[in-house]
């Protein structure tokens, strides 16, 4: 008898560890899913589905409140955003990037000796994004008020138990928040004691945030009263935005603190529905956004990888860690030299970048070890054109910031890698009736400057612009213009359906994680939770976008558990490595199920994010 017990318990280990291959169970649903960086985010979404919503106004909703529960980001930063509209089988993409205000002009930060915009502070913010955004998509693609889909947001505003993570890094941070007055009265409520922040768990009141969104339900409301049908009515609510008296406050409390905004600013200022970058890989339509974002730096490296038999080679293996690290150098040296945004002069050579051909040559360039000399190419003649920036190619080495290129990362609180992978936030969702979204926003992250009395946070994008064009002339900083930032949702369709729809938080390794995603599922068969879960390696060959912008060319971030063997072959290419416990993501997933006619959803184990589904 005890020999059978044993035998049953053994059986029953063995059946638990095979039927849960990953720390985090899978999501499964057939009516709608929410996934988003935090709990309380998640159940916004889901309080939304469950009024009979649609995918955009859940997203909306969730986008609302991880913004006022500041899940590294605040209602004064930027949202970007790939819908896929069910009704006309396209994928939409949404450009709700801020612009440099007035007089952000090369020579004024110049002749303040800076060699790029401020990390932190009222001259890094970009026009708030955001508000235009969640308001736009809900206007053009949602089914509810925004009444409705602030509800939840505006609760929060009038108190939520704060969460560890944000307040401990508020009490981090407090020296910075103590230099802006708006800032100060928002974030430290215990001010004067040992701990100035709140305590996790504590009731983190946000009075003005909740006067600022009452006034936009306010006219919302007024606008229907007056015959205004739904989406006149939510316009109406932009208007008093970004050009009411809410801007007033936004330009007023941020030039009494150093800022540049002017009220022009705000109201030439408009979100942009465009047509998203995409390349195929294998059958599959990948759809990003375009070369404002790194996006399309994912797409050049699937392009690149297609000239390799992946699988031959093994998850994981050395001879897959080097081909895709030297991919990602290749693509994202790229992104480096040539990304900027299409509204301006020059235009970036879009259709040489993601151009096969042009793809093909450069993965002639990868050799058996490391090569730390990888630089951009030349894509102009994929497209017919002479490159009019050789010159400036020739000197970019010049202009390059190393840190300390010799010595690997040194862990998670490196500061260099703290920069690299500065954090946002993801939203993805989808319903029943086809709807799908994918947003990665972001902006306004602690320690932000609090725009006056709205309760604002500000962006602090100004940073990802350069001041020196032989580091990218695509991407010198000029008013009224998008910086080139790492904000990057995906989505894939697979014979003319949605395949996968997935976004990460992470700075500039966003799309290093998210192409690996990708491979994952389609190379690997991998279910969508193993892929969240599944190690990732990381590249610091390329530009940090943050900070000093550095590089350290040839360090890699591996996973802990990668073995000796693997470990001893990547250091005989010429690899410096660091190994860290989880390399993840954090990354948020939907996997379309079409033969059970479901929803899987995927969430890393990495970070806090969370999924509801139905």
């Amino acid at each position: 008898m005890k020999k059978l017990l044993t035998l049953m318990l053994l059986l029953l280990t063995v059946c638990t560890a095979y039927s849960q291959s990953t720390q985090k169970p899978p999501l499964h649903g057939k009516h709608w899913m929410a996934i988003t960086g935090k709990p309380l985010g998640a159940t916004a979404g889901a309080m939304i589905f469950a009024q009979g919503g649609n995918a955009v106004d859940a997203s909306c909703g969730m986008l609302a409140a991880v913004c006022t529960m500041w899940d590294v980001l605040s209602w004064g930063g930027e949202t970007q955003a790939l819908i896929y509209n069910p009704n006309t089988k396209e994928v939409i993409a949404i450009n709700a990037m801020g612009v440099a205000p007035t007089g952000a002009t090369l020579d004024f930060f110049k002749e303040k000796d800076m060699k790029y915009p401020p990390e932190f502070g009222p001259l890094a913010a970009t026009t708030p994004g955001t508000p235009g955004g969640l308001m736009t998509m809900l206007a053009e693609y949602g089914t509810m008020s925004l009444k409705e889909v602030l509800a939840p947001a505006m609760e929060m505003a009038k108190g939520y138990p704060i969460e560890a993570q944000t307040a401990n890094m508020i009490e981090g941070r407090k020296d910075l928040i103590k230099d802006w007055p708006y800032s100060k009265k928002v974030f430290l409520p215990h001010l004067g004691e040992e701990r100035e922040a709140p305590y996790p768990g504590e009731i983190f009141v946000q009075e003005d945030l909740y006067k600022t969104l009452q006034k936009l339900v306010e006219t919302e409301a007024e606008a229907l009263s007056n015959g205004k049908s739904r989406k006149e009515a939510i316009y109406a609510a932009y208007e008093r935005f970004y050009k009411g008296d809410i801007a007033e406050e936004i330009v007023r409390g941020t030039r009494e603190q150093g800022g540049l905004f002017t009220m022009d600013d705000l109201a030439n200022w408009k979100v942009k529905i465009e047509s998203p970058s995409k390349t195929n890989y294998k059958g599959i339509d990948v759809y990003k956004l375009q070369e404002w974002t790194q996006g399309p730096a994912l797409l050049q490296s699937l392009n690149i990888l297609e000239n390799f038999d992946l699988k031959s080679m093994g998850y994981n293996s050395s001879q897959y860690i080097h081909t895709l690290y030297q991919t990602m150098s290749l693509a994202f040296t790229d992104r480096d030299f040539y990304y900027g945004d299409p509204a301006f002069d020059p235009k970036s050579p879009m259709e040489g970048l993601l151009s096969k051909e042009y793809a093909k040559e450069r993965a002639k360039l990868i050799k058996d070890k490391n090569d730390p000399e990888i630089g951009p190419g030349d894509p102009y003649p994929f497209q017919g054109e002479t490159n009019p920036f050789m010159d400036l190619l020739k000197k970019r080495k010049d202009a390059l910031a190393y840190h300390n290129p010799e010595v690997p990362v040194q862990g998670p609180e490196d500061p260099f890698l703290l920069s690299f992978q500065s954090g946002t936030t993801s939203i993805q969702a989808t319903d029943k009736d086809g709807w799908v979204v994918s947003i990665t926003p972001s902006g306004g992250w602690v320690p932000a400057v609090i725009a006056g009395n709205t309760g604002v946070g500000l962006s602090q994008r100004m940073q990802s612009f350069v001041l020196d064009e032989r580091l990218n002339p695509f991407n010198l900083v000029a008013p009224g213009k998008r910086p080139r930032v790492t904000l990057t949702p995906s989505m894939a369709l697979k014979d003319g359906k949605p395949f996968l729809s997935f976004a990460v938080q992470g700075g500039d390794t966003q799309d290093q994680d998210l192409l690996q995603m990708f491979l994952n599922i389609v190379e690997f068969d991998m279910t969508v939770q193993e892929a969240a879960e599944a190690a990732n390696i990381h590249n610091y060959h390329m530009q940090s976008s943050f900070g000093a912008h550095d590089s350290k060319p040839g360090s890699i971030t591996l996973n802990q558990e990668v073995p000796t063997w693997i470990r001893r072959e990547l250091a005989k290419k010429g690899y410096k490595m660091n190994f860290l416990e989880r390399t993840s993501g954090p990354l948020n997933a939907i996997w379309f199920d079409w033969k059970h006619d479901s929803f899987w959803g995927g969430s890393s184990n990495h970070g806090e994010d969370y999924g509801i589904a139905w």
